[in-house]
């Protein structure tokens, strides 16, 4: 049987955890509107799109920036830490026109992140390599 001072102790861990749930729901709500308000302030920076130098793609379709014909700032939340980030024009044009990246896709991580992400990567096939690596040493049993 639980005594009341434990009772009341988890009674206080479910409010404040509760409380906490609300602070962010409206931390989120509210960074989600600043996105939407930022997008339309930003519509009129804009760079134009070169077609020719875009990757080929085998949709049929066409994506909202081509038809358009320029790159406009598209705002995003890190799927990672929540930051709420613009991808620039400017950044878009060195995506789908130099590094030839898919035209379907868009920014996800802010640049903290994605540095972060790389070197998660970079290191877990480091070690997989290793491990490839040590079973090729390893006498066939």
């Amino acid at each position: 049987m639980k005594r009341s001072k434990q009772t009341h102790g988890q009674i206080e861990a479910k409010r404040r955890k509760a409380e906490e749930w609300r602070r962010l729901q409206a931390q989120r709500a509210a960074e989600r509107q600043h996105l939407r308000d930022y997008k339309i302030a930003l519509a009129r920076d804009q760079v134009p799109v070169d077609t020719a130098r875009l990757a080929p793609s085998n949709s049929y379709s066409t994506p909202d920036f081509v038809a358009r014909g320029t790159y406009r700032p598209e705002p995003f939340v890190c799927k990672d830490c929540g930051v709420a980030e613009v991808w620039t024009p400017l950044q878009q044009k060195w995506w789908y026109e130099t590094a030839k990246g898919d035209v379907f896709t868009s920014a996800v991580r802010c640049r903290a992140c994605r540095t972060r992400e790389r070197a998660r990567k970079s290191a877990a096939r480091r070690v997989h390599l290793e491990g490839l690596a040590r079973k090729k040493k390893l006498p066939a049993s």
